[in-house]
């Protein structure tokens, strides 16, 4: 078999491929407008976010049976068009849940005690103790909204911190185990004190997190989203801030990743956002480590070999 591969991915990727009887031909450097066409007479594509995928990108695709997604979200991928062409969807999210749920934890820590803001005061020459005391984790609740492979990842590693973790997932039940407690989302409400959001961007889930739903909470929480941006409306974040019902935020992702194409209203919000110091901003790395660059290579194959050999 043939696979298209139009994203830059780790060397290891054509070997694998090779080792399961697939020759892989790689363009990382193809532009968009240009893959369509190119599709033609694949058995495969390899992407991660060049290009959404649908009926218009695939109307070549002549011969096409799998499409790898070379990362956890399938957002965009138009998944009813493509199931209904009997394409098979890989994804891995296995491949980079590690890498995304350490730092996931490296933001709570960063928001609890500070480090961003007290990094940037005392290279500027400001010595401020008392200003950047922080808290502890220790008996501390913090919520999850999600638990797939990145919300458990992210979960197992804080319970061994001495804090309580609540969960809710509305397609999920039995989830409770040793220091984790599957709840309502009333009871949500009225116990966290952080939030980490696990979800996939669905029209379900997009701009869930807004002005209403923060206004739930019954006491000052701590906000974390490793998602997708379009789940957490900015403004309603910036509201919180505002009013001092929201202890901090950090954000590895936002409603337009695209910087230079910002609106001037998005500019405007964007402005607002950085000008808080208990605000931080990762460019959407927080599954994206070394190892997990090679680690979705991996994972990918593994499934496509069982896909071929069932």
């Amino acid at each position: 078999m043939n696979f298209l591969i139009i994203d830059e991915m780790h060397s290891s990727l054509i070997p694998l491929l090779n080792s399961i009887g697939i020759k892989g031909d790689y363009k990382p450097n193809i532009k968009k407008e240009d893959v369509a066409q190119k599709l033609a007479g694949y058995d495969g594509v390899v992407v991660r976010s060049k290009v959404f995928v649908n009926k218009e990108l695939l109307k070549y695709a002549d011969n096409l049976k799998y499409i790898c997604r070379a990362g956890a979200g399938i957002d965009n991928l138009d998944v009813d068009y493509i199931e209904s062409r009997a394409i098979k969807i890989v994804n891995a999210p296995e491949g980079n849940r590690n890498a995304l749920a350490e730092h996931t934890v490296g933001l709570l820590f960063s928001l609890l005690n500070n480090i961003v803001k007290s990094d940037k005061e005392v290279k500027a020459m400001l010595w401020d103790r008392e200003g950047n005391r922080g808290y502890e984790i220790l008996g501390k609740t913090i919520g999850l909204i999600g638990y797939g492979f990145m919300g458990e990842a992210f979960a197992s590693k804080i319970v061994h911190f001495g804090c309580r973790v609540i969960v809710y997932d509305k397609y999920k039940n039995g989830l409770s185990c040793e220091g984790l407690e599957q709840v309502e989302l009333s009871e949500r409400f009225e116990e966290a004190g952080g939030l980490s959001v696990h979800v996939p961007l669905t029209e379900e889930t997009r701009f869930m997190i807004d002005d209403e739903f923060l206004s739930k909470f019954k006491k000052p929480i701590w906000f974390i989203n490793t998602s997708r941006g379009e789940v957490a409306s900015l403004e309603a974040i910036i509201h919180h801030l505002s009013s001092k019902r929201m202890l901090g935020a950090a954000l590895d992702v936002i409603e337009n990743e695209k910087l230079n194409t910002f609106t001037e209203n998005q500019k405007i919000t964007f402005d607002k956002l950085s000008s808080f110091d208990n605000v931080i901003l990762t460019p959407h790395v927080a599954g994206w480590s070394y190892e997990s660059y090679q680690r979705i290579n991996e994972v990918l194959v593994d499934k496509l070999k069982t896909e071929i050999s069932a």
